[in-house]
């Protein structure tokens, strides 16, 4: 990694650390996202957050890895069931009419 790349946490947290060890720029990284400001209502940031949760997911394992999973499955389940109950409640809608 070069001078000008170098992460600026080495300079102020991460003072006396190797900044070329991996596992140092892992924690580094996961500072850097632990201390993201920006908004969370808009699209762009929900999808970096469902990102972050499926990376992170996938670097987990046992008890972990199965929690994050069911989520995942009740998050899509969810998905699916509202959207089947918006389909039916317009066609009633429709054909009420």
């Amino acid at each position: 990694m070069a001078e000008s790349e170098r992460d600026p946490r080495f300079d102020e947290d991460l003072i006396g650390l190797d900044p070329e060890d991996p596992e140092v720029q892992a924690f580094a990284a996961h500072l850097n996202r632990m201390q993201r400001c920006e908004p969370g209502f808009t699209i762009e940031a929900s999808l970096s957050r469902v990102a972050d949760f499926a990376e992170s997911s996938s670097r987990a394992g046992g008890l972990r890895w199965w929690v994050a999973a069911t989520v995942a499955v009740l998050i899509v389940f969810g998905v699916i069931w509202a959207s089947w109950d918006i389909v039916v409640h317009a066609v009633h809608w429709l054909t009420a009419g």
